[in-house]
């Protein structure tokens, strides 16, 4: 069984998300999270969560990737009972054993998006179209294989849609400017 975790390849994460992913985390893709808001007033860094976060579970941070890893047995039950519980804590469902359906549902898409090798990268890229949340993901292979590290930028071959060009200034979002 593969699961998806957290990755951070450089500190990027770290000021284009309020609440950064700590590496290593479980993740599922968390678009619940925006179901009943009102995505044309996100900005800032709500936004670039919404546009490219998965959600790591145990901090309910986001991560702008996530790497398909092989999950040993318990680790998915575990997964959606700290889900479960993450429910109940931030989303006031009314108790864990409610929150756990939707929990596995949520695991159930992060696993769907396991088809890959281990160690194979995945991307996201939310949209709102007609009142409808819509993501596009993208596998990031390793430019070359072997043991050497990952490294930001060192990548060959990206599958998945077609996406429009979008520019981010993370110089100004640094400094605390709004894009």
């Amino acid at each position: 069984m593969k699961l998806l975790r957290t990755i951070q390849l450089d500190p990027s994460d770290t000021f284009v998300f309020e609440t950064p992913a700590q590496p290593g985390e479980w993740a599922v893709s968390g678009a619940f999270e925006y179901w009943d808001r009102d995505l044309s007033a996100l900005a800032g860094k709500e936004r670039t969560a919404f546009r490219s976060g998965f959600l790591g579970v145990a901090s309910m941070g986001r991560s702008t990737l996530v790497q398909i890893v092989e999950a040993k047995d318990g680790d998915r039950a575990g997964l959606v009972d700290a889900l479960a519980r993450q429910l109940v804590t931030h989303y006031g469902a009314p108790d864990v054993e409610t929150a756990r359906a939707a929990a596995e549902e949520e695991v159930a898409f992060a696993e769907s998006l396991c088809d890959y090798p281990p160690d194979m990268l995945i991307a996201v890229h939310r949209t709102a179209e007609d009142g409808a949340i819509r993501e596009a993901f993208r596998s990031l292979q390793a430019a070359e294989k072997g043991p050497k590290p990952l490294r930001a930028f060192s990548f060959r071959e990206v599958q998945g849609e077609d996406e429009p060009e979008e520019r981010v200034d993370l110089v100004g979002m640094i400094e605390g400017k709004r894009p």
